[in-house]
């Protein structure tokens, strides 16, 4: 029997840095797995690499261990050691400025604290499956959206 937890794989994409962009989500639980995608007008790939995240995690009902896993390491960084002293310090970096993408990381603060979450991260294209997939949910959400504008 596999242990109580739930694996969510995130990635995001952009078309233009900023442009039209997509995040992916591959979820898996026991033996279930679910795909999420979507896309956003004039982003960065930062910003969809966290609406990945928000989004999968967002998905989660019940309150099960998460392991989220990432190939970026802003996200991840951002999440296990970046955010504690932007939080102490009013959500400024060390230069005292506005951290970029402050709502983002606070929607993500919000839900780290309703859930518990492990943070991974796993190297980009490396033929890791479920990292793949989230990637072409992401690519593809980012392309379909470029065409339509």
């Amino acid at each position: 029997m596999k242990e109580d937890f739930i694996n969510i794989y995130t990635d995001g994409a952009c078309k233009g840095n900023p442009g039209p962009g997509g995040w992916g989500v591959v979820l898996e639980y026991k033996d279930h797995v679910k795909e999420l995608s979507g896309s956003c007008p004039g982003v960065t790939n930062n910003q969809m690499e966290l609406m990945a995240a928000i989004k999968g995690i967002e998905a989660i009902k019940r309150d099960i261990p998460i392991n989220l896993y990432t190939d970026s390491q802003y996200l991840k960084k951002g999440m296990t050691e970046w955010i504690f002293a932007w939080k102490q310090n009013g959500w400024r970096n060390s230069q005292k400025k506005p951290i970029k993408n402050q709502d983002l990381w606070q929607i993500l603060d919000g839900l780290g604290e309703k859930h518990t979450i492990n943070w991974h991260w796993v190297k980009a294209h490396a033929g890791h499956p479920q990292n793949e997939r989230a990637d072409s949910l992401a690519s593809e959400a980012a392309e379909t959206l470029q065409k339509k504008l």
